[in-house]
């Protein structure tokens, strides 16, 4: 089904409702809106700190200590 037959069905359907259940429905789309604008932005925000070189200096350091720097080994 197309958007705007979902649109216009209920449309239909909550102009048949008394005020409160479509005051209701009204509470229930804004809610749905919130989320999916969080998640937009959680996305967003994951794909820039993803493409981020900040800590990039990370995968280049260097090896501080080796096994020959243990003193004790478990095996």
């Amino acid at each position: 089904m197309s958007k705007e037959t979902l649109i216009k069905r209920t449309s239909n359907t909550l102009s048949k409702l008394p005020p409160d259940k479509v005051k209701e429905v009204s509470d229930f789309a804004d809610n749905i809106l919130k989320k999916y604008d969080e998640e937009i932005l959680q996305k967003g925000i994951e794909k820039l700190v993803n493409n981020s070189k900040v800590y990039d200096f990370l995968k280049e350091e260097e090896d501080i200590y080796s096994f020959e720097d243990l003193k004790e080994t478990y095996n």
